[in-house]
């Protein structure tokens, strides 16, 4: 018995035949995008042999721990010394003013000062140079508290009053004596 295209067992061959034509262009589909996929991979895990996510994942959180433990160690040692240059700030003059005027009422151009110079404890000196027409006096004092420790002047409790006035940093005032 001879077999033809048109009978049952040829239409069944025919669309076997269809079916693995559609089934090889799809693995053939499947291929394509698998390579993509690997391609893919390989830009993210690098070219170290067979490796799979998992063990990549596992990879990146111990790059990652060890990151964190380095970061805190840095941590660490910053605040150390940051903890050292903020005591060592402690002592620094944060506060300062000058007051100029005219000791012996000369009219000399108010060329006597008092400078205060004073940090956060509102500690520090009062420095005060006195001119007259032919000599200049200069006299320190120590301040501790906002107090000095012998008796200030009226112009050196100015320069300290300026001195740690919220403004007062750096200013510069005249006075009248």
């Amino acid at each position: 018995m001879a077999t033809t295209l048109t009978d049952t067992r040829g239409i069944i061959a025919i669309a076997a035949a269809g079916v693995a034509v559609l089934a090889l262009i799809g693995c053939v589909a499947l291929l394509v995008k698998v390579r993509r996929l690997q391609r893919r991979q390989r830009v993210v895990l690098g070219e170290r042999g067979e490796r799979d996510l998992v063990a990549h994942s596992a990879d990146m959180h111990d790059a990652f721990e060890a990151l964190r433990a380095y970061v805190d160690e840095v941590a660490i040692g910053l605040e150390a010394r940051l903890g050292g240059a903020e005591a060592a700030l402690r002592g620094a003059f944060a506060h300062r003013a000058l007051v100029r005027y005219d000791a012996y009422n000369e009219l000399s151009g108010k060329q006597s000062v008092s400078i205060a110079l004073l940090d956060d404890q509102r500690s520090g000196i009062v420095l005060s140079c006195i001119h007259h027409r032919d000599q200049a006096r200069v006299y320190a004092k120590a301040v501790n508290g906002g107090q000095g420790e012998l008796e200030l002047s009226p112009e050196e409790v100015e320069a300290v009053r300026i001195a740690l006035s919220p403004a007062g940093s750096g200013e510069t005032a005249e006075h009248l004596a």
